[in-house]
């Protein structure tokens, strides 16, 4: 049966993406559900729920409520929570509920806009798409919304008061002095990375200095002053939208990468790598054939991707084949993929390539293991957590 997960977790679905791109940002987020996904969101998926600030509420929606339609009681309440909290902006995430009842989430955001007086982004889930999916919508939704316009222009547009061109000049003057010859790092979210604060991210990545991350120890402001940005980096197939947007409507450029794999991960593989071709032709157990070392990376496409290029680096200065196959549940960019690269659709997927004995070596989040051992794998496995897939 397609879908049954018998040795994976559950990964992290939409809803959880959108409101990990959201949390940090100064908003009001209302997860339009009864409580269950809210709960599942911040109990699982958001790491940083038990150590940072942020006003997430569950909409509460009860089944009439949801049956008749009434859209009037969720602004209601949201607008009571903004009179108590405040709030840059508001935001409505969707979920199964809203999804197969066909809420009008864009009438929601208008409701949310005329009731509240502040900006309104609504992000399109069902629960049955995995996080980089909900974090492209977010992304998106966010740099459509807000960049390049002012506080005052973004208010006024809520309100219907707007002109097209009243103040871009100005907004593009503001962001450019707060921006300066600032980088972006754009799609760099827990669920995607496994960092929970900034610090910890740059740390990892070592070399690069004046670095906004979205989403990740910055504000609202950040997103308005995108536009002025000398560039991106973009670290996940789920921001590669929002990236384009940017571009065409901007001219701020990007490239793709994803400075910041753990040491100890390098480290880990290219040990492994080493004592493989120390033994090669020497265990009869070996997993794959001959002298050339067979891997497959299974992680997000960019980070896997990342990880490839340094391996590969380091097999041409030892004299070392390799053959390195990269593997993603999640999204994965044609324009990014190299010949060998593996799509998994399911548990099943990988179950087969871990059976067929192709792999010496696989590199990925070890709750995996579980899996491997029941397809019988022989080889050599890596951990490389991954939030979406571990929670770890």
């Amino acid at each position: 049966m397609k879908k049954l997960l018998r040795y994976l977790s559950p990964f992290a679905p939409d809803q959880s993406g959108a409101c990990g791109v959201l949390y940090e940002l100064g908003g009001l987020i209302v997860i339009a559900d009864a409580g269950g996904c809210a709960g599942n969101i911040c109990g699982f998926d958001e790491p940083r729920w038990f150590t940072k600030k942020s006003a997430v509420f569950s909409a509460g929606l009860r089944d009439m409520d949801a049956i008749m339609g009434r859209d009037d009681r969720l602004i209601a309440k949201l607008k009571t929570a903004h009179d108590q909290l405040g709030g840059a902006f508001s935001a409505i995430v969707g979920t199964p509920v809203p999804a197969v009842i066909a809420t009008d989430m864009k009438a929601l955001k208008r409701m949310g806009e005329n009731s509240l007086g502040i900006p309104c982004i609504t992000i399109n889930c069902d629960g049955t798409a995995y996080y980089d999916e909900g974090e492209e919508a977010a992304w998106l939704s966010l740099f459509e919304e807000f960049a390049g316009k002012s506080v005052e222009e973004v208010d006024k547009a809520s309100n219907n008061d707007a002109t097209e061109d009243a103040t871009e000049d100005a907004a593009e003057d503001a962001a450019e002095d707060a921006a300066g010859d600032k980088i972006g790092i754009l799609g760099a979210t827990p669920l995607e990375t496994g960092y929970i604060d900034k610090e910890s991210l740059l740390s990892a990545m070592g070399s690069l200095e004046n670095v906004v991350v979205y989403s990740l120890g910055s504000t609202l402001d950040d997103i308005r002053n995108a536009p002025d940005m000398k560039k991106h980096i973009v670290v996940s197939p789920a921001a590669l939208k929002a990236a384009e947007y940017l571009k065409s409507k901007f001219g701020v450029p990007y490239e793709v990468g994803y400075p910041f794999i753990p040491q100890n991960v390098v480290d880990e593989s290219v040990a492994a790598l080493t004592r493989f071709a120390a033994d090669a032709g020497n265990s009869s157990d070996a997993a794959g054939s001959g002298d050339t070392c067979s891997i497959l990376i299974l992680h997000s496409q960019f980070s896997a991707n990342e990880l490839r290029q340094k391996l590969e680096n380091v097999a041409a200065e030892s004299d070392i084949s390799v053959k390195i196959d990269c593997a993603t549940f999640f999204m994965q960019s044609p324009d990014y993929v190299e010949a060998g690269d593996i799509h998994l659709n399911d548990e099943d997927d990988l179950y087969e390539l871990a059976s067929s004995g192709s792999y010496d070596m696989i590199i990925g989040d070890a709750d995996i293991r579980l899996l491997l051992n029941a397809a019988g794998y022989k080889g050599t496995l890596v951990d490389y957590p991954h939030f979406a897939i571990s929670g770890r």
